[in-house]
């Protein structure tokens, strides 16, 4: 069963179109029908990503006293705020006329993933002041200036090059040649990618990191201190897989330390084996909690990386396309992966040249398994390294089952799909993006959102997605430096066989405002894949497109219940 409790920071659903996301096991090319829209109301992402904008101030207290230069007056009565990137000069002359209250207070906080507001609070007798701001990274940013007659405060904005922490600087002189300076020390709110293992972090099974897990209990994972992972990490990703499960239930991830969400990452009911990738913010003390709900049950935790508020890695979201499909010889041979064989995915330079041929420290992918006539798992590791004791998705003799996968990419721009089964299976892989030291987009994590569920009547009216439609949701049609979401999709009440594809909408909102959008057929990629009556839900990097719409397509000739919550954005200034 799905998580049903409502967010109490629940954000207003959608209005109006573009979706982009991995893709399903349907093959490529094929021809499905043209779906009815639903339009969903339009979330405020920046109200969601707020609170992991930081703040930073320096008191007053903090102001030291600097021998002053002879003054070199601006206009009198005013005070002006110059920014500069270099510390000014070291003052000789001694000052005309005391000023002994002279001093000024700092507040600072994070507008973006590189941005910084500056408040310069001065206290000051009568008179003129020049405030010069140095910020630390060794350029000047974007000059701002302001003035003020007598004590008063003058503000100004910078969007920093790189991620990463800046001591600000800032000094104020007087028409008398009074020098006084503060400094506070800022950090960058966005975060960048540390490619990792993929490394086994916990496994109930057989007591490493916890015995076997409670009925109603949470689990504790340790991330930071763990196989190295250093201290500060703001968020993990990690491969949560259920098993050996006596009831059905879901388990839900959050940082340690936090209220639990109403939120779920992975559903499972009886006897099942279950996985889902998800991306969840680090508790201040180290530790991701796994809430389950449900009867006992075992869990195997993998993470293939983290994130840093440092230079590290940048993500740059593709339009999703299909890598592979041994289905029907799209990118391998067509034929199904032999029993405990791997499978090389050219990663460097595919996807029509979306991918550098260069650079790639990780890749973010949809991967499918088909078709298999044994029960197993897939697991998915860089090229050129031995397959590493880690899971990316388990299914059954015949199942389609589908996970998200972030995962480090060789030296030979490969990565490498094993098949751990007594039996053979089709593999489908997908592409949504890519981390590298050129990529601009930094990861702001955010407290688990629910922005879509079409069984709560009280905010959607139009009831389940029908059969062959979608859901375009506008997420960000007025903010293009949002170029990236993650997202958790659950089906449930399905009544059909099908799948769940998610891509970027080439339409406007003002041309679905206007009922002008041009007509769309089902993008050739899946995200998540079930049967009828199931409850399957897998993680989305959805790319904002050119519209900043993301559509939702119900792949099935049935209809489907569709929920969407919130985990993170990525955004590039």
């Amino acid at each position: 069963m799905v998580h049903n409790r409502r967010l109490a920071a629940t954000i207003a659903a959608f209005a109006a179109g573009v979706a982009l996301t991995p893709s399903l096991a349907f093959a490529a090319g094929s021809s499905q029908p043209t779906g009815a829209t639903h339009l969903a109301s339009s979330p405020s992402i920046a109200k969601a990503a707020s609170p992991a904008l930081q703040s930073f101030s320096s008191p007053a207290g903090n102001t030291v006293r600097v021998p002053s230069a002879a003054p070199t007056a601006p206009h009198a009565g005013t005070r002006s705020l110059v920014a500069s990137t270099t510390p000014v000069a070291t003052p000789t002359a001694t000052p005309t006329v005391p000023n002994p209250n002279l001093a000024v207070s700092l507040d600072a906080k994070d507008t973006s993933a590189y941005g910084l507001s500056l408040t310069a609070n001065v206290t000051s007798a009568p008179g003129t002041e020049t405030v010069t701001v140095n910020w630390g990274d060794g350029t000047s940013g974007q000059p701002s200036t302001g003035t003020v007659s007598g004590t008063g405060n003058v503000a100004l904005n910078h969007v920093y090059a790189s991620l990463g922490t800046y001591p600000v600087n800032v000094t104020v002189t007087d028409l008398s040649g009074n020098t006084v300076s503060n400094m506070v020390k800022i950090t960058t709110a966005g975060s960048d990618y540390v490619a990792y293992g993929p490394t086994r972090l916990l496994d109930s099974r057989d007591g490493s990191g916890t015995p076997k897990v409670g009925a109603w209990s949470t689990t504790r994972v340790q991330v930071t201190g763990a196989n190295g992972i250093p201290a500060g990490v703001t968020a993990v990703v990690l491969n949560v897989t259920v098993t050996d499960t006596t009831s059905a239930g879901h388990v839900t991830a959050y940082g340690d330390g936090a209220q639990a969400p109403n939120t779920s990452n992975v559903n499972y009911v009886t006897g099942q084996t279950v996985p889902n990738m998800v991306v969840v913010p680090v508790g201040p003390d180290g530790y991701v909690d796994l809430d389950n709900d449900g009867a006992a049950l075992d869990l195997v935790v993998d993470t293939t990386g983290y994130f840093v508020r440092s230079a590290a890695a940048g993500y740059t979201p593709v339009s999703p396309s299909r890598l592979v499909d041994t289905r029907y010889g799209t990118g391998a041979p067509q034929s199904p992966v032999g029993a405990e064989q791997s499978l090389t995915v050219q990663i460097a330079g595919a996807a029509g040249g979306q991918l550098p041929a260069s650079g790639i420290t990780a890749v973010a992918l949809n991967v499918t398994v088909t078709n298999p006539n044994a029960n197993g798992h897939l697991t998915v590791y860089p090229g050129g390294q031995q397959a590493p004791n880690a899971s990316n998705l388990n299914f059954t003799t015949g199942q389609t089952v589908a996970n998200s996968v972030v995962v480090p990419v060789g030296s030979d721009g490969t990565v490498r799909v094993l098949n751990a089964a007594w039996g053979t299976s089709d593999v489908i892989v997908d592409v949504v993006g890519y981390y590298s030291q050129g990529g601009k987009s930094a990861y702001l994590p955010v407290p688990p959102t629910r922005l879509l569920d079409t069984r709560d009547t009280t905010k959607w009216q139009l009831g389940p997605v029908g059969s062959w439609s979608y859901v375009p949701m506008p997420l960000s049609p007025a903010n293009p430096d949002y170029t990236g979401f993650v997202l958790n999709a659950t089906v449930t009440n399905t009544t059909s066989d099908g799948h769940l594809s998610v891509a970027p909408d080439p339409n406007t909102q003002a041309a679905y405002d206007n009922n002008t959008a041009t007509p769309l057929s089902p993008p050739p990629v899946s995200s998540l894949n079930w049967t009828a009556g199931q409850t399957v839900p897998n993680l989305v990097q959805a790319t904002a497109g050119n519209t900043g719409i993301v559509d939702f397509w119900n792949g099935a000739n049935g209809s489907s219940d569709l929920i969407v919550d919130l985990f993170g954005i990525y955004q590039n200034d």
